[in-house]
């Protein structure tokens, strides 16, 4: 493991090569890195990271930025259970270190990826003051632009690579804004210039009249209503809240919609906002 530490605009960073993991045997055979980026100077707050290089060849792949949901939910999840290279092997527990394997289906085959554990609190994100955890999904967008423009300054050979931005669930409230704040810098001509091509998010919760309206097209595009129904819904709720229609031809079509819902666990899958009790 080769290690560094440093200073980027004043501010700590630090980050470590790591060749091999415990339960998966020999050596890695993709690169690893890991390390913090100071992103609030008053409080001490770091971000934790993993990034891999594309093994299509790390100069020409695309550069994506992946978050995950939560709140406060480790990124490691997105790396060991969906796209990242390697996966934990499903087994009982036998009091020893849990295997690890390949994951043959993984991202980092086209593309460079960066794992963050946001917000601070994720993780092996901290601050060394209390109030340093005390953030919403302003700041801790704000705090993830800062980590970018500061991982790229310490690594500029990316700089020209596209960029996506890309997470899941929560993370559909983080990664517009996060874009909105790169193209902002790129209209003003900040230094460093990112390479912003676009961002995707999986599952996201955006707002509830959004996150509720999304579900009658979702459940059309999988086959779950038929097109009768989701075109009287159309036709009927255009501006309407879905949670509480005002009209009676759209309450009676999402009334409709909402028998089957109950019914459909592919619908339930679809994000929610949870009922904090």
């Amino acid at each position: 493991v080769s290690t560094r530490q440093f200073a980027v605009a004043g501010a700590a960073f630090s980050s470590k090569v790591v060749t091999s993991l415990p339960g998966l045997p020999g050596r890695l055979p993709f690169h690893l890195e890991t390390g913090y980026v100071e992103v609030d100077e008053d409080n001490g707050t770091e971000l934790f990271y993993y990034f891999v290089e594309s093994e299509a060849g790390a100069e020409d792949a695309p550069f994506l930025l992946w978050l995950t949901g939560g709140d406060r939910c480790s990124v490691l999840s997105g790396l060991a259970l969906e796209i990242g290279p390697f996966q934990f092997v499903p087994e009982p527990y036998n009091g020893t270190v849990p295997r690890l394997r390949i994951n043959p289906y993984s991202w980092t085959k086209v593309a460079n990826i960066l794992f963050v554990d946001t917000p601070v609190g994720a993780g092996f994100s901290f601050s060394r003051r209390p109030e340093g955890y005390d953030v919403g999904e302003v700041s801790t967008s704000l705090q993830l632009h800062e980590l970018l423009i500061k991982w790229f300054t310490d690594h500029p050979k990316f700089l020209t690579n596209p960029l996506y931005l890309g997470g899941d669930s929560l993370a559909g409230h983080l990664v517009p804004f996060i874009a909105q704040k790169i193209s902002e810098g790129i209209e003003a001509g900040r230094s460093p210039i990112l390479n912003l091509k676009g961002y995707l998010v999986g599952n996201p919760a955006t707002g509830e009249i959004i996150d509720e309206s999304s579900k009658v097209s979702y459940a059309h595009g999988v086959g779950i209503i038929p097109d009768q129904l989701y075109e009287t819904i159309l036709e009927h709720c255009q501006g309407e809240d879905y949670r509480k229609p005002t009209n009676t031809p759209c309450a009676q079509a999402l009334g409709t919609f909402n028998n089957v819902r109950t019914r459909s666990k592919y619908i339930q899958a679809v994000y929610q906002v949870p009922v904090i009790t």
